[in-house]
């Protein structure tokens, strides 16, 4: 170090040199001071690198732990959304499911329809007393549950055609039919007319009243409509491959019959149950030349029991002709059920009553006592 050494001169330069030395010393303090505050400064940026650099090692860990998540996240939603995939294609599967079924069992609703439209009758059933004595027990036979068996009793009611101007009339008891008929005409008042009613007796045409035993196979089916250029023993043979697959609702196969003139024949199975639940869809695809589609139906046996003809005239009932229009179809019956309800008239109680206007005709049907 350089040392100064000062001498005093006068008294001014004195002075100078007093106040340069404060300033000096001043400037020294301040030196000193700033010193500090840069290493205060310097102190403070080293624990602020070090906050950074801690805050940037704290961000990588927490950026590293979400892409952990995201990661995990998205391997759940992907399997997630394979199993609503799954679901999805098992739920579709399940519906076309359904849907065969409900299309199947729309068939056979309309199959059953079909047989209850076949089979319907009218039959007047009359009330019989019945006595039980005893129990009777079924004898052991082969045949026993192979077919469904039913009596049906057919009755054709007797019928007349009542054409415009005409009108027929029921009375409670048979003597006053009897005194309006022996009359030649009757006069019906209207109003300031007069109607001349003729009176006769209504002939009915003939009607049938029979049984008729249906017997109905449960193993047995009919089919139609095959054709094929092979042999008839390879046609039965096909036949019967085919009647025989389960997954076309067939069974096992007892025999086969087949006429090859008319294309038809008859397959029984070994089994009950086959037959009826192929009767009810009506078609059935069999393996020929080619795939062909062929109608089964029911094979069913009855013949006729108990076979009456009717014929005759009611004798309650009269017939009403010539009769003019003079007013309307109800008003024309009340005229005319009054009068001839009157003793003085020679008529009586009346059942019923039907009159038609001039241009229409009706259909009367009656019961067969």
């Amino acid at each position: 170090m350089t040392h100064f050494t000062l001498n005093a001169g006068s008294g001014e330069e004195g002075g100078e040199i007093a106040d340069a030395l404060k300033e000096l010393e001043m400037w020294k303090g301040k030196v000193d001071e700033a010193t500090g505050v840069k290493a205060d400064l310097a102190l403070e940026a080293t624990k602020q690198e070090e906050a950074k650099t801690k805050a940037n090692k704290d961000m990588n860990a927490a950026l590293e732990q979400q892409n952990k998540y995201q990661e995990e996240c998205n391997k759940a939603t992907f399997a997630i959304e394979g199993d609503i995939l799954r679901l999805q294609k098992e739920n579709k599967h399940l519906m076309d499911r359904l849907s065969g079924r409900k299309d199947a069992l729309d068939l056979k609703r309309t199959r059953v329809d079909q047989l209850t439209e076949q089979l319907k009758f009218s039959a007047n059933v009359p009330d019989i007393k019945l006595k039980f004595s005893e129990v009777l027990k079924e004898e052991e036979d082969s045949e026993v549950g192979e077919h469904i068996s039913g009596y049906h009793t057919i009755t054709e009611r007797p019928t007349t055609v009542l054409t415009g101007g005409q009108a027929l009339i029921t009375f409670e008891e048979k003597k006053v039919a009897s005194q309006i008929l022996r009359m030649a005409k009757c006069p019906v008042p209207v109003e300031k007319d007069t109607l001349d009613v003729i009176p006769k007796r209504l002939t009915l045409g003939s009607a049938v009243k029979f049984g008729i035993q249906l017997d109905v196979s449960k193993k047995a089916l009919k089919f139609s409509g095959v054709r094929s250029a092979m042999s008839q023993e390879a046609i039965r043979g096909h036949l019967e491959s085919s009647f025989s697959r389960p997954s076309r609702g067939g069974g096992e196969v007892e025999r086969v019959d087949y006429d090859p003139d008319t294309g038809t024949g008859k397959v029984t199975f070994l089994n009950t149950g086959v037959a009826e639940r192929l009767a009810l869809i009506g078609m059935y695809s069999v393996d020929l030349d080619a795939h062909v589609t062929i109608k089964v139906e029911h094979v069913l046996q009855y013949h006729l029991e108990g076979f009456q003809a009717f014929c005759g005239a009611p004798e309650r009932t009269v017939l009403l002709d010539k009769i003019r229009d003079v007013e309307d179809e109800e008003d024309m019956a009340d005229i005319l059920e009054i009068f001839f309800q009157k003793q003085t008239n020679s008529g009586g109680e009346i059942e019923s009553i039907k009159y038609i206007s001039r241009g229409k005709e009706l259909l009367a049907l009656f019961d067969v006592i």
